[in-house]
């Protein structure tokens, strides 16, 4: 049981896993700490928030904490980790949601064998319906690992997946929402363009996203033939389909997941 979360780091990616575990109740905010680099104003806001506690002094805020969630940039993890490695422990668990960092290079900057375990939530966290992957590094047992599932459990679903595999989780369900938010941008453009005021549009096509999701989830089809089924020949769909077609979305998309693959491993190689 986690007595203590303690989380380094305040930023969107923070933020949105700590409104996901405040709002399950699966700890009591009194337990939740926070801390980052030096934004007090900010640490000061997540506390009024979300009624959790915050300092500036990492040292203490780790202290007896069981679980440690890294949630920073890549370029700060080195100077955020060795900040606090003289405080941490073998009987703490250290969880990075640091994009592109593998587990070995994190335990490499601690410089001992505290067990660390990566994941890879998105911001959907904030309303419980994060898709989080989940890796352990060489010095986590699976009680370390069944700990991470069960925390990230309480935001949405928990995926074990093979360290390997992260570059590709960062690329598909990391960055995925924005890509989501991006097509939604595109619709409700063309949908005011259109005629309808925004506020409908907006309910109408955010409904339309939730249902579409809902059914890839519970169906039991794939996206294929759920496509299929919506488009009769000669119809609206069709037409709306060839056109996407004709822009080559469909490699684009790919090109877009291959893009933010390799930024991660780029990403994984500066430290």
């Amino acid at each position: 049981m986690i007595e203590k979360l303690t989380f380094i780091g305040a930023g969107s990616m923070a933020e949105s896993i700590l409104t996901g575990i405040v709002n399950s109740e699966f700890l009591p905010k009194e337990r939740i700490f926070v801390t980052n680099k030096s934004d007090k104003e900010r640490l000061a806001f997540l506390e009024k928030q979300y009624e959790v506690q915050h300092t500036d002094d990492k040292q203490k805020t780790v202290d007896g904490a069981d679980v440690i969630i890294i949630a920073v940039k890549p370029y700060d993890l080195e100077a955020s980790v060795t900040s606090i490695s003289d405080c941490l422990s073998a009987d703490q668990l250290l969880i990075s949601v640091v994009a592109g960092v593998a587990t070995d290079t994190i335990s490499q900057l601690l410089g001992n064998e505290m067990p660390v375990v990566r994941a890879m939530p998105n911001t959907s966290s904030a309303a419980g319906q994060s898709a989080t992957a989940v890796t352990r590094g060489k010095f986590a047992s699976e009680k370390h690992l069944k700990t991470a599932m069960e925390l990230f459990s309480t935001i949405g679903t928990a995926t074990e997946v093979a360290e390997a595999d992260m570059h590709a989780v960062t690329a598909i369900s990391g960055s995925g929402p924005a890509y989501v938010y991006y097509l939604v941008e595109a619709m409700e453009t063309a949908a005011v363009e259109a005629g309808l005021d925004y506020d409908t549009a907006h309910d109408l096509i955010t409904q339309t996203i939730v249902g579409a999701g809902e059914m890839l989830r519970t169906s039991g089809l794939n996206p294929s033939k759920l496509r299929e089924n919506i488009t009769s020949p000669g119809g609206t769909t069709q037409a709306g389909l060839e056109t996407l077609s004709g822009h080559n979305v469909y490699e684009a998309v790919m090109a877009c997941v291959q893009q933010a693959r390799e930024r991660s491993i780029e990403l994984g190689k500066k430290l």
